[in-house]
Protein backbone atom coordinates (compact mmCIF):
# COMPACT_ATOMS: atom_id res chain seq x y z
CA UNK A 1 0.00 0.00 0.00
CA UNK A 2 2.82 2.57 1.21
CA UNK A 3 4.73 1.22 -1.91
CA UNK A 4 1.55 2.27 -4.39
CA UNK A 5 0.26 5.57 -2.35
CA UNK A 6 4.73 6.54 -2.87
CA UNK A 7 4.19 5.69 -6.36
CA UNK A 8 1.32 7.97 -7.44
CA UNK A 9 2.40 10.75 -5.06
CA UNK A 10 5.79 10.94 -7.40
CA UNK A 11 3.68 10.75 -10.25
CA UNK A 12 1.58 13.79 -9.41
CA UNK A 13 4.01 15.58 -7.97
CA UNK A 14 6.71 15.16 -10.56
CA UNK A 15 6.96 18.37 -12.32
CA UNK A 16 6.71 20.58 -9.14
CA UNK A 17 9.99 18.16 -7.94
CA UNK A 18 11.70 19.25 -10.98
CA UNK A 19 11.51 22.53 -10.67
CA UNK A 20 12.17 23.06 -7.08
CA UNK A 21 15.39 21.73 -7.83
CA UNK A 22 15.94 23.77 -10.49
CA UNK A 23 15.67 26.68 -7.92
CA UNK A 24 18.24 25.08 -6.04
CA UNK A 25 16.37 25.76 -2.46
CA UNK A 26 18.32 24.87 0.66
CA UNK A 27 17.59 22.36 3.15
CA UNK A 28 16.32 23.12 6.89
CA UNK A 29 12.95 22.67 8.65
CA UNK A 30 9.94 24.28 6.83
CA UNK A 31 7.05 24.81 8.19
CA UNK A 32 3.09 26.01 6.89
CA UNK A 33 0.99 27.88 8.82
CA UNK A 34 -2.39 29.03 7.66
CA UNK A 35 -3.69 32.05 8.83
CA UNK A 36 -0.43 33.81 10.06
CA UNK A 37 -1.04 37.37 10.00
CA UNK A 38 -2.86 37.46 13.53
CA UNK A 39 -3.82 35.85 16.77
CA UNK A 40 -2.51 32.73 17.06
CA UNK A 41 -1.10 31.92 13.58
CA UNK A 42 0.97 35.20 14.12
CA UNK A 43 2.39 33.70 17.46
CA UNK A 44 3.60 30.27 15.38
CA UNK A 45 5.01 31.98 13.29
CA UNK A 46 6.67 34.21 14.92
CA UNK A 47 8.14 31.45 17.53
CA UNK A 48 8.66 29.21 14.72
CA UNK A 49 10.96 31.81 13.03
CA UNK A 50 12.78 31.75 16.31
CA UNK A 51 13.31 28.52 16.70
CA UNK A 52 15.38 28.62 13.08
CA UNK A 53 12.16 27.47 11.11
CA UNK A 54 11.16 28.48 7.53
CA UNK A 55 7.42 29.66 7.38
CA UNK A 56 5.08 30.28 4.83
CA UNK A 57 1.97 31.33 5.56
CA UNK A 58 -1.66 32.89 3.68
CA UNK A 59 -4.15 35.06 4.77
CA UNK A 60 -6.89 37.23 3.30
CA UNK A 61 -4.86 39.99 2.90
CA UNK A 62 -1.42 41.37 4.37
CA UNK A 63 -0.87 43.62 7.57
CA UNK A 64 1.91 45.47 8.99
CA UNK A 65 2.94 42.42 10.41
CA UNK A 66 3.16 40.62 7.38
CA UNK A 67 5.11 43.16 5.66
CA UNK A 68 7.52 43.62 8.66
CA UNK A 69 8.18 40.04 8.93
CA UNK A 70 8.82 39.95 4.96
CA UNK A 71 11.60 42.69 5.62
CA UNK A 72 13.11 41.18 8.44
CA UNK A 73 13.43 37.35 7.51
CA UNK A 74 13.77 37.72 3.54
CA UNK A 75 15.54 34.37 3.19
CA UNK A 76 12.79 32.34 5.46
CA UNK A 77 9.66 33.83 5.05
CA UNK A 78 6.89 33.26 2.53
CA UNK A 79 3.34 34.88 2.63
CA UNK A 80 0.95 34.43 0.03
CA UNK A 81 -2.79 35.62 0.17
CA UNK A 82 -5.25 33.15 0.11
CA UNK A 83 -8.96 33.33 0.38
CA UNK A 84 -10.21 29.85 2.13
CA UNK A 85 -13.49 30.55 0.01
CA UNK A 86 -11.50 28.97 -2.57
CA UNK A 87 -10.28 26.00 -0.87
CA UNK A 88 -8.34 24.67 -4.75
CA UNK A 89 -6.16 27.62 -4.05
CA UNK A 90 -4.27 25.95 -1.43
CA UNK A 91 -2.88 23.64 -3.90
CA UNK A 92 -1.10 26.77 -5.61
CA UNK A 93 0.22 27.77 -2.35
CA UNK A 94 1.66 24.54 -1.41
CA UNK A 95 3.53 23.95 -4.85
CA UNK A 96 4.42 27.74 -4.81
CA UNK A 97 6.30 27.13 -0.99
CA UNK A 98 7.70 24.19 -2.47
CA UNK A 99 9.21 26.19 -5.06
CA UNK A 100 10.87 28.53 -2.63
CA UNK A 101 11.89 25.80 0.31
CA UNK A 102 12.15 22.83 -1.36
CA UNK A 103 10.45 20.70 1.28
CA UNK A 104 7.73 20.96 4.10
CA UNK A 105 7.70 19.02 7.17
CA UNK A 106 4.72 20.58 9.27
CA UNK A 107 1.19 22.11 8.60
CA UNK A 108 -0.80 23.56 11.08
CA UNK A 109 -4.45 24.05 10.29
CA UNK A 110 -5.27 27.24 12.21
CA UNK A 111 -7.26 29.32 9.65
CA UNK A 112 -11.00 29.25 9.86
CA UNK A 113 -13.84 31.70 11.02
CA UNK A 114 -16.87 31.84 14.04
CA UNK A 115 -20.06 33.32 12.64
CA UNK A 116 -22.04 33.28 16.52
CA UNK A 117 -26.07 32.79 15.83
CA UNK A 118 -28.44 30.45 16.17
CA UNK A 119 -29.21 27.98 13.43
CA UNK A 120 -32.83 28.73 12.86
CA UNK A 121 -31.81 32.32 11.58
CA UNK A 122 -28.27 31.63 10.22
CA UNK A 123 -28.17 31.85 6.40
CA UNK A 124 -27.63 29.22 4.30
CA UNK A 125 -24.66 31.05 2.47
CA UNK A 126 -22.91 31.57 6.10
CA UNK A 127 -23.77 27.84 7.06
CA UNK A 128 -21.78 26.89 4.02
CA UNK A 129 -18.98 29.44 4.09
CA UNK A 130 -17.92 28.27 8.02
CA UNK A 131 -17.93 24.69 6.70
CA UNK A 132 -15.53 25.66 3.72
CA UNK A 133 -13.66 27.60 5.42
CA UNK A 134 -13.27 25.59 8.85
CA UNK A 135 -13.13 21.89 7.48
CA UNK A 136 -13.30 21.69 3.29
CA UNK A 137 -9.98 24.09 3.16
CA UNK A 138 -8.04 22.62 5.49
CA UNK A 139 -8.68 18.96 4.32
CA UNK A 140 -7.58 20.66 0.86
CA UNK A 141 -4.67 21.73 1.87
CA UNK A 142 -3.93 18.82 4.19
CA UNK A 143 -3.93 16.59 0.90
CA UNK A 144 -1.67 19.14 -0.69
CA UNK A 145 0.85 18.80 1.92
CA UNK A 146 0.60 15.31 3.02
CA UNK A 147 1.93 14.33 -0.60
CA UNK A 148 4.93 16.33 -0.10
CA UNK A 149 5.62 15.16 3.39
CA UNK A 150 5.31 11.42 2.20
CA UNK A 151 8.04 11.82 -0.87
CA UNK A 152 10.28 13.38 2.13
CA UNK A 153 9.63 10.18 4.37
CA UNK A 154 7.85 12.04 6.74
CA UNK A 155 6.23 15.10 8.75
CA UNK A 156 3.95 16.26 11.00
CA UNK A 157 0.35 18.17 11.06
CA UNK A 158 -1.75 19.81 13.81
CA UNK A 159 -5.10 20.78 13.38
CA UNK A 160 -6.11 23.59 15.36
CA UNK A 161 -9.73 22.37 16.70
CA UNK A 162 -11.99 24.24 19.79
CA UNK A 163 -13.14 22.88 22.58
CA UNK A 164 -16.51 23.33 20.84
CA UNK A 165 -16.17 19.96 19.49
CA UNK A 166 -16.42 18.89 23.04
CA UNK A 167 -18.99 20.49 24.86
CA UNK A 168 -21.94 22.04 22.77
CA UNK A 169 -22.67 25.87 23.25
CA UNK A 170 -25.45 28.16 22.33
CA UNK A 171 -25.67 29.56 18.74
CA UNK A 172 -22.18 27.85 17.26
CA UNK A 173 -23.75 24.38 15.95
CA UNK A 174 -22.05 24.96 12.85
CA UNK A 175 -18.60 25.85 14.05
CA UNK A 176 -18.79 23.05 16.72
CA UNK A 177 -20.02 20.80 13.31
CA UNK A 178 -16.60 21.81 11.38
CA UNK A 179 -13.88 21.48 14.39
CA UNK A 180 -15.50 17.88 15.57
CA UNK A 181 -15.25 16.89 11.46
CA UNK A 182 -11.39 18.01 12.13
CA UNK A 183 -10.91 16.13 15.13
CA UNK A 184 -12.08 13.17 13.15
CA UNK A 185 -10.25 13.94 10.13
CA UNK A 186 -7.08 14.03 12.29
CA UNK A 187 -7.88 10.72 13.83
CA UNK A 188 -8.46 8.76 10.87
CA UNK A 189 -5.81 10.07 8.70
CA UNK A 190 -3.51 9.74 11.34
CA UNK A 191 -4.16 5.86 10.74
CA UNK A 192 -3.63 6.27 6.87
CA UNK A 193 0.03 8.38 7.32
CA UNK A 194 1.32 6.71 10.01
CA UNK A 195 2.79 4.49 7.64
CA UNK A 196 4.40 6.88 5.56
CA UNK A 197 6.38 8.34 8.95
CA UNK A 198 3.72 11.43 9.14
CA UNK A 199 2.09 12.04 12.32
CA UNK A 200 -1.54 13.92 12.97
CA UNK A 201 -2.35 15.67 15.84
CA UNK A 202 -5.16 18.01 17.03
CA UNK A 203 -4.72 20.62 19.47
CA UNK A 204 -8.12 21.36 21.07
CA UNK A 205 -8.13 25.27 22.48
CA UNK A 206 -10.46 26.72 25.23
CA UNK A 207 -11.19 30.03 25.53
CA UNK A 208 -7.40 32.41 25.37
CA UNK A 209 -6.50 35.82 25.36
CA UNK A 210 -7.80 36.95 21.38
CA UNK A 211 -9.68 39.79 19.37
CA UNK A 212 -12.91 37.84 19.72
CA UNK A 213 -12.84 37.19 23.79
CA UNK A 214 -11.66 40.97 24.03
CA UNK A 215 -14.66 42.09 22.78
CA UNK A 216 -16.59 39.51 25.01
CA UNK A 217 -18.74 41.15 27.97
CA UNK A 218 -16.78 41.47 30.80
CA UNK A 219 -19.23 39.77 33.17
CA UNK A 220 -18.60 36.57 30.61
CA UNK A 221 -15.07 36.36 30.53
CA UNK A 222 -15.57 36.69 34.65
CA UNK A 223 -17.81 33.75 34.73
CA UNK A 224 -15.36 31.62 31.92
CA UNK A 225 -12.89 32.06 34.19
CA UNK A 226 -14.50 30.78 37.69
CA UNK A 227 -15.37 27.72 35.96
CA UNK A 228 -11.93 27.47 34.99
CA UNK A 229 -10.20 25.36 37.17
CA UNK A 230 -6.52 26.99 37.29
CA UNK A 231 -9.04 30.76 37.12
CA UNK A 232 -7.89 32.60 33.84
CA UNK A 233 -7.65 32.26 30.12
CA UNK A 234 -5.23 30.86 28.33
CA UNK A 235 -2.76 33.06 26.42
CA UNK A 236 -1.75 32.17 22.78
CA UNK A 237 1.48 31.81 24.11
CA UNK A 238 0.03 28.68 25.85
CA UNK A 239 -1.68 27.09 22.63
CA UNK A 240 1.56 27.84 20.73
CA UNK A 241 3.11 25.79 23.46
CA UNK A 242 1.14 22.83 22.57
CA UNK A 243 1.29 22.99 18.80
CA UNK A 244 5.05 22.82 19.15
CA UNK A 245 5.05 20.34 21.11
CA UNK A 246 3.29 17.79 18.63
CA UNK A 247 5.53 19.45 15.64
CA UNK A 248 9.09 18.42 17.94
CA UNK A 249 11.06 14.75 18.64
CA UNK A 250 10.04 15.29 22.10
CA UNK A 251 6.44 14.20 20.83
CA UNK A 252 8.01 11.58 17.82
CA UNK A 253 5.66 8.67 19.33
CA UNK A 254 2.48 11.07 19.66
CA UNK A 255 -0.42 10.82 16.75
CA UNK A 256 -3.71 10.47 16.34
CA UNK A 257 -4.72 12.55 19.64
CA UNK A 258 -6.91 15.85 20.49
CA UNK A 259 -5.12 17.27 22.98
CA UNK A 260 -6.99 19.74 25.10
CA UNK A 261 -5.73 23.11 26.59
CA UNK A 262 -8.54 24.58 28.34
CA UNK A 263 -7.14 25.02 32.05
CA UNK A 264 -9.47 22.21 33.12
CA UNK A 265 -12.50 24.07 31.90
CA UNK A 266 -14.55 20.57 30.22
CA UNK A 267 -12.66 18.49 32.91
Amino acid sequence: MTDNLSTAVQHAEHAEQAEGAEHGVGEGRVAVVSGGSRGLGRVLVERLLADGWRVATFSRSSSAFIAETSAAHPGSFHWEAVDLGDPATARTFVRNVFRTFGRLDLLVNNAGLVREELLFTMPPKAIETQITANLVAPIMLTQACARLMTRQGGGSIVNISSINAVRGYRGVSVYAATKAGLDGFTRSLARELGENGIRVNSVVPGYFDSAMTAEMPAAHRVRIERRTPLGRLASADDIADAVLYLSSPRAQFVTGQSLVIDGGLTC
